[in-house]
């Protein structure tokens, strides 16, 4: 091995692509789930451009060795972010090979869950794949990846393309994946789970694998209920066939998002693996659209800069519309749309960043994005815009691209004024309220939405005839949630008649509203409140018997027994809340210590993080509260998901401020592990 310091060509690495053009990689991977570990041997086939000395792979924490150009011993670097390879390169084709090693600290995850299984899985994007494997923290450096994985028999394990060969050797499985087309470093991906797979085949041909866990066989049809209709859709409405050989969907336990669209295998939250009864409260439907449709608008096409990342987000948040307007009619599309319009506005007295921006939030990304393209596709005409969409994509298949590359397909199909409609709608943080208005009026649904919110300051008196008979017209369901909401702080006397209409709509997500308006229940409004605990809605049970054994003590034991069979979502949130209501009710059960350690247990580590996050509320907030618990609070602060970790860290600086508490805590300090110590020494220390 030879380690060599020099004075590089000074040239910014994100221009190393107008140097070099990486072309293939091949990566012949093992990972230790004991050392949370990965190591392999990487094949790279590139070409030199122009003349330069020095090449360089994004190499987060790895070690090297063997590393080889056009199999002779290289000179190479390794900075700790980055394998350099120092070399009189010349124009012409090359060949770099290396094994590596690394303990990841970010992008790829082993997720022990009970039964002492183990769940890898990566995410690339905002995390960057060269955590895990050498590669480009540039977009604009498009590869065809090939990646084979040994892992043991038992498990499934998953990449990007289609699965070429699937070989054993003892009780280990060697899997070969290859992909076709090129694509950006951030979609390269890999799972590996225990899973049971079910396969389906598109219209169009390409085959589809929906995965679950063999615990959630029953859970499949109403999980993946859309799928393949969205898949379906999406080929037909965009104009372009599917641009890869097979699309996966994968849920993976402690996902840090909704969903990845890794090229043709999209990972998703296990929060979306539903029954039938969980799909009206949450499901994976527009999850599942966007996530498809970034296949063809960011691992396609991929923006060049974060400044023009709304031709990713803006655009997979749009075509999910669509597919969900498919499947759900015009009222769900025009009423969402009319939600997000409300949204941007509130957000833009204090956002006052544009689209057209690299630091523009979520919401302008997404939603904002999406506004602007509906405003385009209402404004050119349906023929037009699919026209220009199809150009476009064609164009620049499997390249990068910028906004003006877009508006330049749009030129070629109409005279639309897309200077003004730049300024407007992605270089200002004004909300075009009058285009926005005038286009959703169309809709039957947002015309009476929009009379509601007019009536907001008028007095109840003067709008209750016309509240009333909104409400017990057959109008689309968000309209009437907008008149509940609208009530909030009337009192109940005299909004008591148009709660009992809403209730009677006998419409889930309407009677979720009235359900959460009410924290004291009035004991002539309790009859018909109970109703709500036999909802086919696990959101509304929990929200119902909530409040229901908060306002009436002597019906508790009623409740209780009611409810003691709810397991609800699959993050238990009907269970853990059944078990801190009884063992906050006095003479309830004589099995409190049975009960406390299965509360308990829901916050330790056999349970996913929202599981877990929502024991540990409930436990504080009842102040069922032991050295197990504190435990499992600190364990909270060292989880890879930030949300789960803040939790952590943000409740235990409200413990530390009881001198009980702090005592607590300093007592268990040494039984804790290295990581938690440090992450609690810190917080002691603030």
């Amino acid at each position: 091995m030879k380690y060599i310091f020099l004075l590089f060509t000074t040239f910014i690495f994100a221009q190393q692509n107008k140097f070099v053009d990486f072309k293939t990689v091949s990566g012949q991977l093992s990972l230790n789930a004991t050392e949370k570990s990965v190591s392999g041997f990487v094949d790279y086939q590139f070409e030199v451009l122009k003349p330069i000395d020095t090449i360089k792979i994004d190499a987060k924490n790895m070690e090297f060795t063997k590393v080889q150009i056009n199999n002779k011993e290289a000179v190479f670097v390794n900075t700790g972010k980055q394998l350099q390879i120092v070399n009189n390169f010349q124009k012409g084709e090359n060949h770099l090979t290396f094994e590596y090693s690394v303990k990841p600290k970010q992008a790829l995850y082993f997720v022990a869950i009970e039964n002492s299984d183990v769940q890898i899985w990566t995410q690339g994007q905002g995390r960057y794949t060269s955590n895990w494997f050498p590669s480009f923290d540039d977009v604009n450096e498009k590869v065809i990846f090939n990646l084979g994985i040994t892992y043991a028999a038992s498990y499934e394990v998953v990449s990007n393309g289609i699965l070429k060969e699937k070989n054993s050797t003892g009780n280990l499985i060697h899997w070969q994946y290859e992909m076709e087309k090129p694509m950006s470093s951030y979609l390269l991906m890999l799972s590996v789970g225990k899973y049971d797979k079910k396969e389906f085949t598109a219209k169009s041909k390409i085959p589809l694998e929906y995965y679950l866990e063999h615990k959630d066989a029953n859970r499949f049809e109403p999980t993946y209920r859309y799928s393949k209709r969205i898949f379906d859709f999406l080929e037909k409405e965009i104009g372009v066939k599917y641009p890869w050989e097979i699309y996966r969907q994968i849920p993976v336990r402690d996902f840090l998002y909704a969903g990845m669209e890794n090229t043709t295998s999209t990972l998703f939250a296990t929060r979306y693996v539903v029954d039938s009864i969980g799909f009206e409260d949450r499901n994976y439907t527009n999850v599942d659209a966007h996530e498809l449709a970034h296949h063809w608008f960011g691992d396609l096409i991929t923006a060049e800069s974060s400044t023009h990342h709304w031709l990713q987000e803006g655009f997979a948040t749009y075509y999910a519309a669509l597919a969900e307007r498919d499947i759900y009619g015009d009222d769900y599309f025009y009423s969402k749309l009319y939600d997000t319009a409300q949204q941007i506005k509130f957000a833009s007295r204090t956002d006052s960043i544009p689209v057209l921006n690299a630091k523009a939030s979520s919401l302008t990304f997404y939603e904002k994005g999406a506004w602007a393209l509906f405003v385009l596709h209402e404004s050119i005409g349906d023929k037009a815009f699919k026209k220009a969409i199809k150009s476009y994509l064609k164009k620049y298949a499997y390249q990068t691209v910028d906004t003006q590359n877009f508006f330049d397909e749009i030129k070629k199909v109409s005279n639309f004024d897309l200077d003004k409609f730049q300024k407007t709608w992605l270089e200002s943080t004004v909300f075009d309220t009058s285009t926005a208005n005038a286009l959703l009026s169309k809709n039957k649904a947002v015309q009476v939405r929009l009379e509601v919110d007019k009536l907001k300051k008028t007095p109840l008196t003067e709008k209750e005839a016309f509240l009333k008979k909104t409400l017990e017209s057959d109008i689309y369901h968000s309209v009437k949630e907008a008149i509940v909401d609208q009530l909030e702080n009337e009192k109940y006397e005299a909004k008591k008649t148009l709660l009992l209409i809403a209730l009677h709509s006998n419409n889930i997500q309407v009677r979720q509203v009235v359900a959460a308006s009410l924290s004291k229940i009035p004991e002539d409004f309790r009859t018909e409140y109970e109703t709500l605990l036999d909802d086919q809605s696990y959101q509304n049970q929990e929200i119902a018997l909530y409040y229901l054994w908060r306002s009436f003590p002597e019906h508790r034991i009623a409740y209780l027994n009611k409810s003691k069979d709810w397991i609800g979502f699959n993050d238990y949130n009907l269970r853990t809340l059944w078990l801190s209501l009884a063992l906050s009710t006095p003479n309830y059960t004589d099995n409190s210590e049975a009960m406390i350690s299965e509360l308990i247990a829901f916050s330790s580590t056999k349970y996913e993080a929202t599981t877990r996050q929502n024991a540990l509320e409930k436990l504080i907030a009842f102040k069922i509260i032991n050295d197990q618990v504190l435990s499992n609070l600190v364990g909270a602060t060292t989880h890879h998901m930030w949300q789960f970790s803040k939790f952590g860290r943000d409740t235990i600086r409200l413990l530390l401020k009881n001198p009980e508490m702090r005592a607590s805590f300093e007592r268990i300090l040494p039984n804790l592990t290295p990581d938690e110590q440090f992450q609690l020494n810190r917080l002691l220390k603030e």
